[in-house]
């Protein structure tokens, strides 16, 4: 087997590997991202609950 068929060869798992290191990666970073917004989205809820008992008493 010629040495180029070889390199090439390992070129190609090389390849994959660093395809499925990128795709750990990234997805890694989609879930910080859905965390982030989720607490973002929580505090304001938790915000608006406040705004409406606050309301709430004023009103009473």
């Amino acid at each position: 087997m010629p040495f180029w068929v070889v390199i090439v060869i390992v070129l190609i798992f090389f390849s994959g590997y660093m395809a499925f290191r990128a795709m750990q990666a990234e997805r890694k970073l989609e879930q910080e991202f859905i965390e982030k917004e989720g607490m973002v989205y929580i505090q304001r809820m938790q915000e608006e609950r406040e705004k409406r008992e606050k309301r709430k008493r004023e009103s009473e």
